[in-house]
C-alpha cells in the first residue's frame, strides 16, 4: 500500500476581500468560542488572522496549503498566552472552515 499525496486545494481568486475577512474572522471566532470559552482575546485572533489570509490572498496565493503555512509563520509573532490557542490550532481551524464552506470533505479517509 502506497501513501498518496494530499492534492492540493487552490481557492478561486479573490473577489471581495473586505468579504472574505470578515467572513473568515466572524467564522473563526465563532468557532474559537464553541471550541473552549470565549475569551476577549479570541477576537483579537481571528482579527490577526483574517488580515494574514487576506493579504497573503490579495498577493496572489491562492493555495490552501501556502496559506495555512503562512498563517503559522505569521501567528508565531502573536503572544497566545492568554488563550487556549496556538498559530496551529487557528491555521488548521482557518483550513477547515474554508473546505467546510467550499464543501470539500476534509477527511483524509478513503472509503
Amino acid at each position: 500500500m502506497t501513501a498518496e499525496p494530499i492534492p492540493s486545494i487552490t481557492l478561486p481568486p479573490i473577489k471581495d476581500p473586505a468579504t472574505e475577512g470578515k467572513w473568515l474572522k466572524q467564522a473563526l471566532h465563532r468557532w474559537m468560542d464553541q471550541e473552549f470559552i470565549p475569551e476577549p482575546i479570541n477576537e483579537t485572533i481571528a482579527q490577526r488572522a483574517s488580515q494574514i489570509f487576506v493579504r497573503q490572498r490579495l498577493e496572489g496565493e491562492n493555495d490552501l496549503g501556502s496559506l495555512v503555512i503562512a498563517i503559522v509563520t505569521e501567528m508565531q509573532a502573536f503572544d497566545f498566552r492568554e488563550s487556549f490557542y496556538s498559530e496551529f490550532a487557528i491555521a488548521n481551524a482557518m483550513s477547515d472552515l474554508i473546505l467546510d464552506s467550499l464543501g470539500i470533505e476534509r477527511c483524509c479517509g478513503q472509503g
